[in-house]
């Protein structure tokens, strides 16, 4: 059974920094993306960050340049460093992997492929 949980969310002000970390089980496929998604109250879900097996990372233009992604495969965790974070950044921030496990092309722009889903993790950027 694949699981996917997510922590590290909070609330910080504007100009700081979390680290998400998504601990990932039961998810064993040799070819791979998964990424951070993200939703704010009222918005539809975006992509936020993904990487595959190929170490090849992609980043919704918002984000770029402040927010990394990683992977520790030692701990099959999926991180997503978050730096000068901004109000705007405000969001339910979910963990996903296509159920099918394969690179998908575009992937962070199908917000809702067939993914499995963390239970998500709420950050709030006040100014």
């Amino acid at each position: 059974q694949v699981q996917l949980v997510e922590s590290g969310g909070g609330s910080v002000q504007t100009g700081g920094s979390l680290t998400l970390s998504c601990a990932l089980s039961g998810y064993t496929y040799p070819y791979y993306v998964m990424g951070w998604f993200r939703q704010a109250p009222g918005k539809e879900r975006e992509g936020v960050a993904s990487i595959d097996s190929d170490g090849d990372t992609d980043y919704a233009d918002s984000v770029k340049g402040r927010f990394i992604i990683s992977k520790d495969n030692a701990k099959n965790t999926l991180y997503l460093r978050m730096n000068s974070l901004k109000p705007e950044d405000t969001a339910m921030y979910f963990c996903a992997a296509p159920v099918t496990g394969r690179i998908i092309l575009g992937w962070l722009d199908l917000p809702h492929y067939n993914n499995y889903w963390g239970q998500g993790t709420q950050v709030t950027v006040s100014s």
